[in-house]
């Protein structure tokens, strides 16, 4: 049985599959999806990115996969961090990578970090090559995400790690109101607004919803062959942290 958000699409009733529409949708929302990051999570989308990059930086690793890197802003923060790795960044969308690529350039970056477009159920790159594998806010929208944790798994070396960092639903019965209230009404009108695209940021909260939770998505981890899955929840849940080792 997969998970609950492979379900969940982009644009319903389209007949293409969930990895097609998921191009679509953020080619669609590509020059938005910056400004939108920042005021959908009120500039905590920063707070929550120097604590996965802290995590990624434990072992000082060399060899770095970025899936889903989108507008690059993981890989740039990993490469001013670690100086001495090379990063590698792989995306559905051209469109993203685009940008992406503006901002690596703008940063000087271009001898450590390297964008390509790529489908993370299928890696173009050899078994064991990274030394650690980052995804920022990418997992809900795998068409299979299992099978995308087992290609994760495969392309990291033994010992390597994984660093999640997804949206998820907050718990708490004072913050859940609020959150559900934001996110169905608020988010998808600002984002119909500045992105122009009119399902997109509907479908952002009805993904989050959808997605594995906690132990949900650490059982998923080991299912795919990784140890010790563990999960960290910030901003009172709002978003996740889950690491685990090969």
């Amino acid at each position: 049985m997969g998970d609950a958000a492979e379900r969940i699409n982009p644009y319903s009733g389209d007949e293409r599959n969930k990895t097609q529409q998921v191009e679509a949708m953020f080619d669609s929302i590509a020059p938005a999806y910056d400004f939108m990051n920042a005021a959908m999570s009120f500039g905590l989308h920063r707070r929550w990115l120097r604590k996965a990059i802290k995590k990624a930086a434990i072992d000082s690793p060399t060899k770095i996969l970025d899936v889903a890197t989108g507008t690059a802003d993981v890989a740039i923060a990993l490469s001013q961090r670690l100086p001495d790795a090379h990063i590698t960044g792989i995306d559905l969308s051209e469109g993203m990578l685009a940008i992406g690529r503006k901002k690596v350039n703008k940063a000087g970056l271009n001898q450590s970090i390297d964008l390509l477009q790529a489908d993370c159920l299928n890696l173009p790159f050899p078994d064991n090559s990274f030394d650690c594998i980052t995804v920022a806010y990418g997992v809900r929208n795998f068409e299979h995400l299992l099978e995308g944790y087992k290609e994760m798994t495969r392309v990291l070396r033994n010992g390597g790690r994984i660093i999640v960092i997804e949206l998820s639903t907050p718990r708490s019965p004072l913050v859940k109101p609020f959150y559900k209230f934001y996110t169905r009404y608020i988010i998808p009108l600002v984002g119909r607004i500045v992105s122009k695209d009119v399902r997109a940021y509907s479908y952002l909260p009805e993904s989050i919803a959808a997605v594995a939770q906690g132990n949900a998505m650490t059982d998923l981890m080991e299912k795919a062959g990784l140890h010790n899955a563990s999960f960290h929840p910030l901003s009172f849940g709002v978003c996740t942290i889950y690491t685990a080792s090969k």
